[in-house]
């Protein structure tokens, strides 16, 4: 033991040492600041604190390392624009890219990585884990690495899903009520009011109590699917016939077609129960989406160039997609990052609660829920899927505060 408490802060001092030396003065004070605290804990919770201490930190700098390396391969495999921009990145941005990069292959390649079904029974309930099981099985008998690797692919894909559904109907809302004004802009601002004074979570249980049981099959999702199609591409019409007959009967065929495709596309890649949740998150979240792209819109349509466009005879459509959405593009894709965290974490919470993605589908929430009587035990196996959620919501995070500092032109 005195041995590696010799070489711990021996090694400490002299990485504080070379820090100092080669005028490195964030790393000095990082390392020399580890020195202090190590020294007080050590004092305190003696060796034990040290090895913890010494194995947070090796975490640390693993992370930081891994963060480096993807950060440079996505720089030399992207395009230069791209590149340009990745260089500015810090390690907590490359961090959480390198763990979206990971959770996607885990989802999109789930059945090759994952050594058992999502559903298969291959032990006993509460199996210890084993050369076969690397995490042991939950309370049926089914692998629970095999499950949190499929849940990386369900919650992920609903909590994506959903994500876009609300940024397509609250983006394309703003937009035009920004471009519109009038009563038009009223009416969608106090719908929106009205949405956001319910709480999220309060809102999600009474839309599924209502369309949840015997009402989530494959007829009531493809109408809802396709009332949900219409009314996006009313908006995407009204921005585009702009009072022309012509176009509002062509834009309405083709809105027919779309809706009808959306729906039966939807129904494909999801079970009925699992898109009455998508489009009950969509109908939540697209009000703070609206919100936001009605604002920071509102700011450019009053600009000179906007009006220059008007005045010579640029229709509304052109506006939104040639001089509105080129400058509002920054903060809405931070937005979605932000966005796609609240949806994850209601699903979670919702899967956790028993009416989000239903039994035998792997979901992280439900895993926590399923399998928490093992924390009476000792096992820190349920914190497992609770960490994965976590993760990937820091990871994000991370991510999305780099693209707003970016976005808001601060430079160090």
């Amino acid at each position: 033991m005195s041995v590696f408490v010799i070489l711990y802060y021996t090694a400490l001092l002299a990485a504080s040492c070379l820090a100092a030396f080669y005028e490195k003065r964030q790393a000095f004070v990082l390392l020399f600041s580890l020195t202090l605290v190590s020294f007080l804990l050590g004092i305190l919770g003696g060796v034990g604190a040290l090895r913890f201490v010494a194995g947070a930190a090796g975490l640390l700098a693993l992370a930081a390392m891994v963060s480096y390396a993807f950060r440079e391969f996505l720089i030399v495999i992207a395009p230069a624009n791209i590149a340009k921009e990745l260089r500015t990145a810090p390690l907590t941005a490359g961090f959480g890219m390198f763990v979206i990069f990971t959770y996607a292959i885990a989802g999109i390649f789930a059945p090759w990585i994952a050594p058992f079904g999502e559903a298969q029974v291959i032990a006993s309930a509460f199996a210890p884990a084993d050369e076969t099981m690397l995490l042991g099985a939950d309370q049926l008998g089914r692998d629970m690495f095999s499950r949190i690797i499929y849940g990386a692919r369900n919650t992920v894909a609903l909590a994506l899903a959903g994500t876009v559904l609300a940024f397509v109907l609250g983006a394309m809302a703003g937009l035009l009520a920004a471009t519109t004004g009038g009563w038009f802009d009223q009416f969608l601002g106090r719908m929106s009011d009205v949405i956001m004074s319910i709480p999220s979570l309060i809102f999600a249980l009474l839309m599924l109590s209502i369309f949840g049981g015997e009402l989530a099959n494959n007829t009531t999702s493809f109408w809802l699917l396709g009332g949900f199609a219409v009314i996006v591409g009313v908006l995407f019409v009204t921005a585009v016939a702009e009072g022309s007959v012509l176009s509002w009967g062509i834009g309405l065929l083709v809105m027919a077609g779309i809706a009808v495709a959306f729906a039966g596309g939807m129904l494909a890649l999801f079970h009925p129960s699992e898109i009455i949740l998508i489009l009950v998150v969509a109908v939540i979240y697209s009000p703070r989406v609206f919100r936001l792209t009605r604002a920071v819109a509102g700011n450019v349509v009053v600009m000179d160039y906007i009006e220059a466009a008007r005045l010579r005879g640029e229709r509304r459509w052109y506006l939104i997609r040639r001089e509105i959405l080129p400058n509002v593009t920054a903060p809405l894709v931070a937005e979605f990052g932000l966005e796609f965290c609240f949806v994850f974490l209601l699903i979670a919470g919702l899967s956790f609660l028993g009416l989000g993605i239903q039994p035998p589908t792997a979901d992280w929430g439900s895993m926590v829920r399923e399998n928490a009587t093992l924390i009476s035990f000792g096992e820190l196996t349920p914190l497992i899927p609770a960490a994965a959620i976590a993760l990937l919501t820091v990871a994000v995070n991370f991510v999305v505060d780099w693209m707003l500092y970016r976005s808001s032109g601060l430079k160090v």
